[in-house]
């Protein structure tokens, strides 16, 4: 038990590094919670900076945390899948619902691709071939993102039995692979639930609009 409580602690302690907060309190002197989206991520460091450094470089960051923790996990315990998917969902978490910034975070996608590169890169690949097809669709990121999110859950419990294949170490048993990835992808849907909503709210003004000018 003591192994479990400590692969928690240590993988959410990493996640809660706040890459993008101390990127640009140091370079523009601002507080990113208060700018932009508000998200303490690579995008909003991005948009509010104009600086496509400052974004790659918080993306990095963030990726190697996700990246560390696992990695940590399975120098320390070996290959173990409980303990490598406690530490992705635990870094995750804490990247997202940081409590050193009010439990405001960023919104996931970096860190789960560091936590998934080593583990489950399988996934990173239907998550990305499935962002390309929702971007080109809508030409929305956020659309893009909750798409590739929630479509990549569905195939994680639909087709679990081939996924876990490529997954290393794989999980006992198909129920824990789609639980413990179904987790992973349920935190990222929850933290982009405000801008999908905002997004449908603009594609509704929008149509609306166009409707008006037609009449």
């Amino acid at each position: 038990m003591t192994q479990y409580i400590l692969v928690f602690l240590y993988s959410f302690l990493l996640g809660t590094i706040p890459t993008a907060y101390l990127v640009m309190s140091k370079f523009h002197k601002v507080d990113i919670r208060q700018e932009g989206s508000g998200n303490v991520g690579a995008m909003n460091t991005y948009e509010v900076s104009g600086s496509k450094y400052l974004g790659l470089l918080v993306f990095l960051i963030d990726f190697l945390k996700g990246l560390a923790a696992v990695y940590l996990t399975s120098l320390f315990y070996g290959e173990n899948f409980f303990l490598m998917a406690i530490s992705m969902n635990s870094v995750v978490a804490g990247h997202c619902f940081n409590p050193w910034l009010g439990f405001k975070g960023g919104r996931g996608l970096a860190s789960a691709a560091g936590a998934t590169a080593l583990f489950s890169p399988v996934i990173i690949l239907l998550w990305g071939v499935i962002w390309v097809i929702g971007f080109i669709f809508k030409k929305n990121i956020h659309f893009g993102n909750i798409a590739a999110t929630v479509l990549t859950g569905v195939l994680i419990f639909s087709s679990a039995d081939i996924l876990i294949k490529y997954t290393f170490p794989p999980a006992p048993t198909e129920f824990q692979f789609s639980i413990f990835f179904g987790i992973l992808m349920l935190i990222i849907v929850v933290k982009h639930i405000d801008p999908i909503l905002d997004w449908l709210k603009l594609s509704k003004r929008s149509n609306s609009e166009g409707r008006h000018e037609t009449n």
